[in-house]
């Protein structure tokens, strides 16, 4: 069996081109020792320290595995309850908590994480259900307010019980006070890395005034 810096060079020499010749060049490269430096390539270092099993990528796998599994445990959870989603759950807090319980088509896809298209097809299904309504912009075609309905402030208050005990089982009880406070701080320092300028959208009228109703009312 070849080691990975063994090499076979074999002359070849082609039908129409009899004095051309090529350098085939077999690598066999055994899982157990990456192509290191001492190989053909200049960049084979470099490449052998982005392995599948580098440390680096431990906490960042850990990370999403614990994601996954605890969203789809909080998932189950909340649908056995008869009531939201994990996905719409995120989006009635994330309105909730902003200025006026609204928030713009765009902040909300940036704060629950989904592109446009997404967002907009989960705000479809809460206005479905009465639990979201939508106001459009007269002064920006293109922005759109998502507004928490009553019934979507009660569908919250009544999903938030079964969430908040499964976040403490499933999340904050295995880590404990004190490594959840340094979770807190560590993730804190990674968005504040990422959090670039904000860009200011264009001023639109507040959707419950009468200058922001587009109904004609």
């Amino acid at each position: 069996m070849l080691d990975c810096a063994t090499i076979r060079q074999t002359s070849c020499v082609r039908k129409h081109h009899p004095r051309r010749s090529c350098i085939i060049r077999v690598v066999t490269e055994n899982p157990a020792h990456p192509l290191t430096a001492d190989g053909p390539d200049p960049s084979a270092r470099t490449r052998s320290s982005a392995r599948w099993d580098d440390p680096r990528l431990r906490a960042w796998i850990a990370f999403l595995q614990a994601h996954a599994a605890v969203s789809r445990r909080l998932q189950a959870e909340l649908q056995a309850a008869g009531g939201v989603s994990l996905a719409e759950y995120d989006a009635l807090v994330q309105l909730a908590t902003s200025d006026g319980q609204r928030l713009r088509m765009s902040e909300l896809a940036e704060r629950v994480l989904l592109s446009r298209s997404g967002v907009s097809r989960l705000v479809d299904r809460l206005e479905e259900h009465g639990l979201v309504e939508r106001a459009t912009c007269p002064t920006d075609a293109r922005g759109a307010w998502a507004i928490l309905a009553p019934r979507g402030l009660e569908a919250l208050r009544a999903a938030t019980p079964v969430h908040l005990r499964g976040v403490e089982t499933h999340f904050l009880g295995p880590i404990g006070d004190a490594d959840g406070e340094a979770l807190v701080r560590a993730l804190g320092a990674v968005m504040a890395r990422l959090r670039g300028p904000t860009p200011q959208p264009i001023p639109c009228p507040d959707p419950s005034s009468p200058e922001g109703r587009t109904d004609g009312a």
